[in-house]
């Protein structure tokens, strides 16, 4: 297995980053933090014998460590993974990777000139079991070739729990590029296609004006030209989840084939179903409901044999590039309505 270090500890999804690759025998060599984020305390706790380094560039420049994991605040990632490539040393990188255009242009170059990995963990894609076993359906022909998707990204504020960086969109690149990328990702991988484009885009800000840097809603549609036809994309992501939901959101997709569609409850089936990772399929046959909290996550173990091996199992490099372009386009271009700072 590989010894991996993780850098910037800002966001939670640095639990899953680290603790997965541990599951898997992998070796944390350290890791490096600005200050004392949020998440540090739950870090420590959960992997007390990962030791914390003071200067980062030991672990930059460590020989021994293959790869880097990275959820320091957003648009600190890009920096982080330009290093660390630059130092001979893959990234896998909570999303969004990048926040601008300028940085997406460094890594496409440095990435081109080392042969380095640079991942996103798209959690909720790869660590979202109804996702991996919609994935498979939809392989299989189940419902039949994919004409659209729906996909929604609710999630809960929890104000007063939120860092400065949270309602600075130059920190963390905007709702279409902090959210939406997931679903833009998601887009491209069931609808089969290597490129789209962004057809029409929106963020506001219409319950939080006094965080005038903030956007609470957001939303765009794509377009893509596959092999078999047209795809078409819509995706809304907001920060409205009410606290009567007992989780953080009601993330959902919908996948529309010629022959069926499929629908994915991935953390709450509401007043319906105890549990997370309900799959709904609907076809010829009829109605199906599968539950699939059991399914396994290929993607840490396919980066580590990426890292390994050199290939691209778990995604292509392309795609990730990619992704974060259309998430940055889509932001870019997007109409401002309600209290978003202009």
């Amino acid at each position: 297995m590989i010894r991996f270090a993780a850098i910037g500890l800002d966001h939670r999804h640095i639990y899953e980053q680290t603790g997965r690759l541990l599951e898997l025998g992998c070796e944390c060599a350290g890791y490096w933090t600005d200050g004392e984020p949020e998440p540090l305390s739950g870090f420590i706790k959960r992997f007390p014998d990962v030791h914390r380094v003071d200067d980062m560039d030991l672990l930059i420049n460590d020989p021994d460590i293959q790869l880097i994991v990275t959820a320091a605040i957003p648009r600190d990632r890009a920096e982080i993974a330009l290093m660390a490539v630059k130092a001979g040393k893959d990234v896998m990188s909570d999303k969004p990777g990048c926040t601008t255009l300028e940085q997406l242009g460094a890594l496409r170059a440095a990435v081109a000139d080392s042969g380095r990995i640079w991942s996103i963990n798209f959690s909720e894609r790869f660590e979202v079991p109804a996702v991996q076993k919609a994935s498979e359906l939809v392989a299989k022909g189940r419902i039949g070739r994919v004409v659209q998707t729906l996909g929604i990204g609710p999630h809960r504020l929890n104000l007063p729990k939120r860092p400065d960086w949270f309602f600075d969109e130059v920190a963390y690149g905007g709702i279409l590029v902090d959210i939406a990328s997931h679903q833009i990702d998601q887009f491209l991988h069931f609808a089969g296609v290597e490129d789209a484009r962004i057809v029409s885009s929106s963020v506001a800000n219409y319950a939080n004006p006094e965080h005038s840097g903030l956007q609470d809603f957001g939303e765009l549609s794509l377009l893509a030209e596959g092999p078999g036809g047209a795809a078409h994309g819509y995706v809304r992501v907001d920060w409205y989840t009410p606290d009567g939901l007992p989780t953080w959101g009601d993330g959902r997709l919908m996948i529309l084939g010629t022959e069926g569609y499929i629908e994915l409850r991935k953390y709450v089936d509401i007043a319906v179903r105890e549990g997370t990772n309900h799959l709904y399929v609907v076809d010829s046959k009829g109605a199906e409901h599968i539950d699939c909290s059991t399914q396994p996550l290929p993607y840490y173990s396919q980066l580590v044999h990426d890292v390994v091996n050199r290939t691209e199992t778990a995604m292509t490099q392309s795609h990730c590039f990619r992704v974060m372009e259309l998430a940055l386009l889509a932001q870019q271009q997007a109409t401002r309505l309600g209290a978003v700072t202009r």
